[in-house]
């Protein structure tokens, strides 16, 4: 091997460009006395990589919980990924340092030749490391450092699974708004007929109630699982919450009644045939029939058919059969109570909108009247409440969660007054609801509620537009035909008949159901009438924060320790090799040692010294002595330094 210098010899120092003096300067420290200058840039390059992985720590300390649009965040991230590739590539270093001397020590006993070729590659890559660990059957301390070549590979994976940047909800400084209602004054104008005031409805709330008595009433936009708000609430984000809070509405119960129900055949006046006008007066004229069916009050004067069917004369052929009857608890025309204060199982309850028995056949089939199965019997109320009421909004999806309700349940006078009368215009009754509504009482957590109501003359408004609905009748003369509705029974003249695709109060549609979401459209326009006041909440967007996991840490802090061990045991093992030289992953030796002599030489350059067929060489051996160079198997005489062909001359400039 020869050295060519460029131009003319100098001083030596000045031969030597930068990178060169830099090596040189290495080469230094590495023949130093002191263990410490020998291993000073490995320890440098350990230290360096501790550094790194606390910074990396102290960064997410500071992040974590972090929104990632926080001043600096994205700034911090990046330094953190930085410093963690730093800090794995600074752990290669003492790692591959370590195992590269102790290559030079594994050749201090003879070993294969073979061996060189796996350590030099261990050094330098995972395929390398994973033949030595396989080489030495883990039983060396190369084995250790080529283990953390192989686990050095995963080290980045690891410290990007430490952050994680999921999603949250934060809270906006821009306030949202819900419509509640206390005191219910819908401002509807008051009407007159003949300079006296008449019975008018509540506008607002008789368009809900007549969606409801004909249909399915009013229908929300789905939105996902759940429903647009049918109330006037602010929302400037895609969520907001409330405080739980309290508002006037209206409440529904329902109750079965099946057993004040009797099955009879009576003979009594006939006031539920589709062909029978309607009228204050029209129940003069109403005619006497027998009756086969259920029956409210059998026993009494004047029994009622909730659910049965007509006979004729010689009672053997079947007529008209009634399918439903919609019987209020209140007179049509007097108001006057019926069962005593107007209600059978709600006597508790004052002030009620409705009170209603609802009875229906099995399934609107006449074949079941005909077969005498009991009908569904319910009585219904719809009532003044105030609901306490926790909302969310969500993405265009409305929700609301009904906690508890309170009504009005303290004992007072029945509220109705009526007075017949007779004047130029014909006869009459004049109506008056004399109380007005006002709900108090106390919540279960202990506040108060009080103010809540509306006027008499609102409640009046409000129960008038159900007197269309409520009474009504449902009959049929086959099985063929759909059921007729007979209903507007205050309305004077001509019978009011109306066959609906969808009669919410006949069998087999869930009426209390119905009344729950009448009663809640209801309560939907209490809140968004003139008058009502925004409850101010929270809203709330979405931002993607910091997430810390920091278990994920715990595998490139384990490689920190590892290559520590084994850095100092390989300082440890190899501090005794002072002849040998402190080399590591220099390939100096394999220049200044030589193999001996030209015959070992030449049987390593022809091509059957790397063939595994028959006639290969054998397993060869070398030792490395730091005195007198390789050492072959096989040879017995050693080359003390390199020779030049014979008959050449140095030329001019080679050294």
């Amino acid at each position: 091997m020869y050295c060519e210098a460029l131009g003319e010899p100098t001083q030596e120092k000045n031969s030597l460009d930068f990178t060169q003096r830099i090596e040189r300067k290495l080469a230094e420290y590495d023949a130093s006395q002191s263990a410490l200058k020998r291993w000073l840039f490995e320890i440098v390059s350990w230290c360096m990589s501790l550094v790194c992985m606390v910074a990396v720590v102290g960064i997410y300390v500071y992040l974590k919980g972090q929104p990632i649009s926080a001043s600096k965040s994205g700034i911090l991230l990046t330094t953190a990924n930085v410093l963690g590739k730093i800090a794995s590539a600074a752990l290669i270093v003492p790692t591959s340092e370590a195992l590269g001397q102790l290559k030079w020590n594994w050749f201090n006993s003879a070993k294969a030749m073979w061996d060189f070729e796996i350590f030099d590659k261990a050094t330098r890559g995972p395929w390398g490391a994973a033949m030595l660990l396989f080489r030495t059957r883990g039983r060396s301390l190369a084995a250790l450092g080529a283990l953390l070549v192989i686990l050095l590979l995963a080290i980045d994976t690891f410290f990007q699974q430490v952050v994680e940047l999921p999603e949250r909800w934060s809270r906006e400084e821009v306030s949202s708004k819900i419509p509640r209602t206390e005191w219910y004054n819908p401002g509807v104008e008051k009407e007159f007929r003949g300079g006296f005031p008449i019975a008018s409805n509540n506008p607002d709330l008789f368009h809900i109630v007549e969606k409801f008595s004909y249909g399915n009433g009013t229908q929300p936009i789905q939105v996902g699982n759940g429903s647009q708000p049918e109330i006037p609430l602010t929302c400037p984000t895609s969520k907001c919450t409330w405080p739980v809070y309290e508002t006037l509405g209206v409440c529904s119960q329902c109750a079965d009644i099946s057993s004040y129900l009797t099955y009879a055949c009576l003979t009594s006046k006939i006031d539920w045939l589709s062909s029978l006008p309607g009228g204050f007066t029209a129940e003069e004229k109403y005619p006497n029939g027998t009756m086969c069916g259920y029956f409210l009050n059998s026993t009494s004067e004047h029994p009622v058919l909730m659910s049965g069917r007509l006979m004729d004369a010689n009672e053997s052929t079947p007529a008209e059969s009634l399918l439903m009857r919609t019987l209020p608890l209140t007179h049509l025309t007097t108001r006057e109570p019926l069962y005593g204060n107007g209600s059978v199982l709600f006597k508790h309850m004052r002030n009620t909108i409705v009170d209603v028995l609802i009875v229906s056949a099995v399934n609107a089939s006449m074949e079941t009247v005909h077969r005498r199965i009991p009908p569904a019997a319910q009585e219904c109320v719809l009532y003044w409440c105030v609901k306490t009421i926790k909302s969310t909004y969500d993405f265009g999806k409305y929700e609301e969660n009904i906690s508890e309700t309170h009504f009005n349940s303290t004992a007072g006078p029945f509220p109705w007054l009526a007075f017949p009368y007779v004047d130029e215009m014909g006869s009459g009754t004049d109506i008056f609801y004399m109380q007005d509504i006002v709900v108090d009482g106390r919540t279960s957590d202990g506040r108060n509620i009080s103010g809540y109501g509306t006027s008499n003359t609102t409640a009046y408004k409000v129960i008038q537009s159900f007197i269309d609905i409520f009474p009504s009748f449902a009959t049929t003369t086959a099985a063929t035909i759909d059921p007729t509705l007979r209903y507007k029974l205050s309305r004077e003249g001509l019978a009011y008949n109306r066959q609906l695709r969808f009669n919410p109060w006949i069998s087999p549609y869930i009426v209390p159901r119905h009344l729950e979401r009448l009663a809640i459209a209801m309560t939907n326009v209490i809140r968004s009438a003139p008058g009502h006041t925004m409850l101010q909440g929270d809203a709330f967007s979405r931002e993607t924060y910091v997430a810390i996991h920091w278990e994920w840490l715990a595998f490139p802090f384990l490689l920190l320790i590892l290559s520590l061990v084994f850095l100092v045991l390989t300082i440890v093992k190899t501090s005794g090799d002072g002849s040998l030289g402190i080399w590591k992953t220099s390939a100096m030796p394999a220049l200044i040692y030589s193999l001996p002599p030209d015959e070992t030489q030449g049987q390593f350059t022809s091509s059957a010294t790397w063939s595994s067929g028959k006639g290969a060489p054998k397993k060869t051996r070398i030792k490395l002595l730091p005195n007198m160079g390789w050492r072959v198997s096989g040879q017995s005489h050693l080359s003390r330094s390199p020779r030049l062909p014979s008959g050449e001359r140095v030329p001019r400039g080679w050294i």
